[in-house]
């Protein structure tokens, strides 16, 4: 079953979007019902299912919208001008309080749990999730190797290889239920380790930076 086969567009289709994401980032997937969807959206049952067949695909359609524009979002407040250490860990701690919101653990758990169930998910989730994240971090990184402060082999790899470092710690204990609310430093601490690590990795020396450029 193909995504795009089983979603209609019309007029009212970013109406249900919207009343579906407000009460998916307020109560969640599991516990958000299609009678509340609806009542936000301002549409009957029968309109909301006859844009989605189910709840599934309408969070997904969410989840999609809701990630790019979180990217964005994101993206748009980096400082694209700061050090590296500082520009990364900008960077970082976006990403990790992406990870650790209600929101971002919901998409996490949903994908990995329906997947093999349904398959065209997997390369939904790829694409809205790990991939839309290599592709932002890929446009921070291409400025740091321009101005000299990183030297990148397989850019890639060394963004999946950030985006990993940026779970450390905390988004296991979130996505089994350990706990689900984090401190400042908590986070500090992740985002600080992520930062030190790929650095020592990929990071050039002031000096030599600015030599490169010379």
């Amino acid at each position: 079953m193909a995504l795009n086969s089983t979603i209609r567009k019309g007029r009212k289709h970013d109406q249900v979007l919207a009343g579906a994401r407000e009460v998916f980032l307020r109560d969640g997937f599991e516990a958000a019902s299609v009678d509340d969807i609806a009542r936000a959206a301002q549409v009957s049952k029968a309109t909301l299912y006859s844009y989605f067949p189910d709840k599934r695909l309408m969070f997904v359609a969410v989840a999609e919208r809701e990630g790019r524009r979180q990217a964005d979002e994101a993206l748009a407040a980096l400082d694209m001008a700061a050090p590296a250490d500082a520009l990364l860990r900008q960077a970082a701690d976006c990403i990790v309080r992406f990870f650790l919101s209600d929101f971002g653990s919901q998409m996490h758990r949903l994908y990995i749990g329906e997947a093999a169930r349904f398959p065209e998910l997997a390369q939904h989730f790829w694409d809205t999730g790990p991939g839309l994240l290599r592709a932002r971090l890929r446009i921070v990184f291409d400025a740091l190797v321009t101005r000299g402060a990183l030297r990148l082999d397989d850019p890639e790899l060394a963004a999946d290889q950030f985006a990993e470092l940026c779970k450390s710690s905390l988004l296991p204990r979130r996505l089994f239920g350990l706990a689900d609310r984090f401190s400042d430093a908590d986070i500090a601490r992740v985002v600080d380790g992520a930062t030190a690590m790929f650095l020592a990795r990929y990071g050039v020396a002031p000096a030599a930076a600015a030599a490169s450029l010379a």
